[in-house]
């Protein structure tokens, strides 16, 4: 215990001294006549001179834009493909769609469940991300076994999301192309 405390004092005290001995006596912008006495124009120097940062500018870079709203032709594209199953989570920002646990009548006690992330905003194949899981039980639910599908329900599921979020796109853009040619029904 003791010595334990004995390294902590040793690794602070050895910290301290690192930030300390970079310290050459003098504070960084402590002449007050170098900097205006307006905030909001000290804020604009310090920005200018490379000096400062903003925290939305750091969100910004984070990874990309996403546009997980409806008008996103992969989001759109993944919803009506799994729109036969009840959703249990959706978040937009997040970009991922988690469906309820869904059975036919014909297997009551076995149900699947399907997960869909968003790496991308892009249509290409490693835009998503797609697990299911399978839930088979005994005894009216009380003993269940879970396990991830793997195979050619995957594979297909995430084809058909890609397929009609490429049609979506391209109805989409031919839309801005041709403003005047609405579809007759």
């Amino acid at each position: 215990m003791k010595s334990l405390k004995s390294k902590q004092i040793i690794a602070f005290l050895t910290l301290i001294s690192f930030f300390l001995g970079g310290c050459n006596g003098k504070l960084p912008g402590g002449d007050a006549r170098k900097f205006p006495a307006d905030p909001k124009k000290r804020v604009e120097q310090n920005l200018k001179e490379g000096r400062g940062f903003r925290l939305n500018d750091m969100v910004k870079q984070r990874g990309g834009t996403f546009d997980f709203a409806s008008s996103n032709e992969l989001w759109k594209a993944s919803l009506d493909v799994i729109d036969f199953m009840p959703l249990s989570s959706v978040n937009y920002s997040g970009g991922i769609i988690i469906t309820d646990w869904y059975s036919d009548n014909s297997t009551p006690n076995e149900s699947i469940k399907i997960s869909i992330r968003f790496l991308t905003n892009e249509i290409r194949s490693d835009a998503l991300e797609v697990k299911i899981f399978n839930r088979k039980c005994t005894d009216s639910f009380l003993n269940c076994k879970f396990s991830e599908i793997e195979g050619t329900l995957k594979v297909e599921l995430k084809k058909e999301i890609l397929k009609k979020a490429a049609i979506y796109k391209e109805n989409k853009e031919t839309e801005y192309k041709y403003p005047d040619m609405k579809k007759k029904k």
